[in-house]
């Protein structure tokens, strides 16, 4: 790309060498005029792929859910004004979810402009508290250490969303500068006093539990953990995002923390003198609620804890997190004044209060039964990626993750509309593995217009709508608040049709015993899937506010 005469480049050029000197590998986006050079820059790569996306919120969910996956920082492009507004949401998504990203918009020239002030917005500025870092590029010689420090904070712990601006002229300049090599980082070791500390208190507990958060969905952190409960035998929590990091299956698991307070791995966690909150994260609803004369709650995580009025632990184990849980584990002796007797009680009569709900066949589709119609329809290695609404509470609670990143949701944002694309993303890196988004009505018509992404890409997924005409999850908190059902119900398309005019191959689902069916059949069978899916919610407000409640209370 360089001219041989003068050792110059076009900038665009630069900031392609760079991206490819960092190895991306797609850049997901909606390009728009002020991105031309730097389209024209990526068409001459020979390693780094464009996903044109119909809307640039679907391109930030992808490159978000990249990140996710891979620990890579996903890249995704707009041009100014509007494109840049749309990836606001994604930007958002990906900072607190903890998925590092790169943005890049493009803007009008800065040096000269007839344009006025059409389209022109402070990005920069409205980037800045959703980031970890925006930058205006003013000049092509700083592109190099501009793109490297993006991609450093985009990766380095807690990741999240930076975001770089491109002006046109500054794109068109020419350049000798060339691109930076990666740097590694290794995450510093948590400190052998606050070790000792953590497990002096652990040993003279009666009831420790762990609480798997966030923070612990790293690759080697599931591994160390595993050793650590079969070593003592502690049982342990998860929170929504937590899913999956141990296997569900365990013995010792005492469920999800989806709700709010009063399920039953709430109680279990009540009943704890000492709480090891591995990985946790304020963005996340608390897991429980901290008390000043209740459990000693050690914080171990890479990043020292967000004191909160519900959360301000007592003990702090700081550094990377699978080699402090592999520093205890070595140095902790098993107590004989452990007891998780009533701990395990609870999770029993939770697997007990769902079982009956699980086996209703009724129509339309009970949602416990939904949940596990799905786990039984998904291989161990399947990925369903959650929109948001009340179903996510469902599947938090009730669908048993055997393996990381397994189980795909957002409990920081909490957006509608990242469903389908997270569950494009995956379907992209995981060719050969079922791929299924579970999407409520409104989530999914946030961002339907991806079908025709995921079609022109040929990927094999899944995309099941829970459909109750309505804002679900809204309606439920209504209801719980003792509010008229009121404002939250709308119609919907034939969603059968309108997968069909996207090319995609679309059913509807007549019963229990057909959900089944046609579970099995969008499994076996390439290509995009559709599944308009009844489902009856009448039954939430009682059970997730009432019964479960009274239940666990009584134990």
């Amino acid at each position: 790309m360089a001219d041989n005469n003068t050792g110059k480049q076009k900038a665009s050029d630069l900031f392609i060498e760079c991206l490819e000197e960092e190895g991306v590998e797609y850049i997901f986006g909606v390009p728009g005029e002020e991105n031309l050079d730097f389209l024209e820059s990526l068409s001459k790569s020979d390693s780094i792929q464009l996903i044109l996306t119909r809307h640039e919120q679907g391109a930030g969910f992808m490159a978000a859910t990249y990140g996710r996956h891979t620990g890579k920082t996903g890249v995704c492009l707009a041009t100014l004004g509007p494109g840049a507004t749309n990836f606001v949401t994604a930007g958002a998504y990906a900072q607190l979810g903890g998925m590092p990203i790169l943005m890049i918009t493009g803007q009008k020239p800065i040096k000269k402009s007839k344009q006025g002030r059409f389209q022109i917005l402070d990005v920069v500025q409205m980037m800045g508290p959703i980031t970890k870092y925006a930058h205006q590029l003013a000049a092509g010689d700083n592109i190099p250490s501009r793109v490297r420090e993006c991609f450093r904070l985009a990766e380095e712990e807690k990741p999240g969303a930076t975001h770089l601006e491109f002006p046109e002229d500054i794109a068109e300049e020419m350049t000798d500068s060339r691109p930076l090599k990666a740097s590694v980082a290794r995450r510093p070791s948590a400190e052998v006093k606050a070790v000792r500390s953590a497990v002096k208190a652990i040993e003279s507990a009666k009831n420790p539990v762990l609480v798997v958060g966030a923070g612990a969905n790293r690759k080697m952190t599931g591994r160390m953990l595993r050793q650590f409960i079969e070593k003592t035998g502690i049982p342990f929590v998860t929170t929504q995002m937590g899913k999956g990091v141990i296997d569900e299956r365990h013995p010792l698991f005492l469920g999800c923390a989806a709700l709010s307070a009063g399920d039953f791995c709430h109680r279990a966690i009540e009943d704890a003198d000492c709480i090891v909150n591995i990985g946790h994260d304020v963005i996340e609803k608390p897991p429980f609620f901290m008390k000043h004369d209740g459990a000693t709650v050690i914080h171990l995580s890479t990043k020292t804890a967000e004191v909160d009025p519900v959360y301000f632990p007592q003990i702090e184990v700081i550094g990377d997190i699978a080699n402090a849980i592999w520093q205890i584990k070595e140095d902790i002796v098993p107590s004989g004044q452990w007891k998780f007797d009533h701990m395990l009680a609870y999770r029993a009569a939770e697997v007990a209060h769902t079982k009956p709900l699980a086996d209703d066949p009724r129509f339309p589709i009970f949602p416990p039964h939904l949940v596990q119609e799905v786990r039984n329809s998904m291989p161990e290695d399947g990925i369903i990626c959650l929109d948001n609404g009340v179903y996510k509470i469902w599947f938090a609670r009730n669908y048993t993750a055997y393996l990381p990143n397994t189980v795909l949701l957002d409990n920081a944002l909490a957006t509608m509309g990242a469903g389908l694309p997270s569950a494009m993303m995956s379907a992209m890196l995981y060719p050969d593995r079922k791929v299924m988004a579970i999407c409520g009505d409104g989530g999914f018509m946030m961002n339907s217009q991806e079908m025709e992404t995921a079609v022109r890409l040929g990927l094999n997924m899944t995309v099941l709508i829970l459909r109750d005409d309505a804002y679900g999850m809204i309606r439920w908190k209504q209801a719980n608040m003792g509010f008229k059902d009121w404002g939250l119900t709308y119609g919907n398309p034939d969603f059968v049709m309108y997968a069909e005019s996207y090319g995609a191959k679309g059913h509807r689902v007549e019963s229990a015993d057909h959900l089944k069916e046609v579970l099995a059949h969008c499994r076996d069978t390439p290509g995009v899937h559709l599944i308009d899916c009844p489902v009856d919610y009448t039954e939430n407000d009682q059970i997730l506010n009432h019964d479960i409640k009274e239940l666990s209370k009584n134990l």
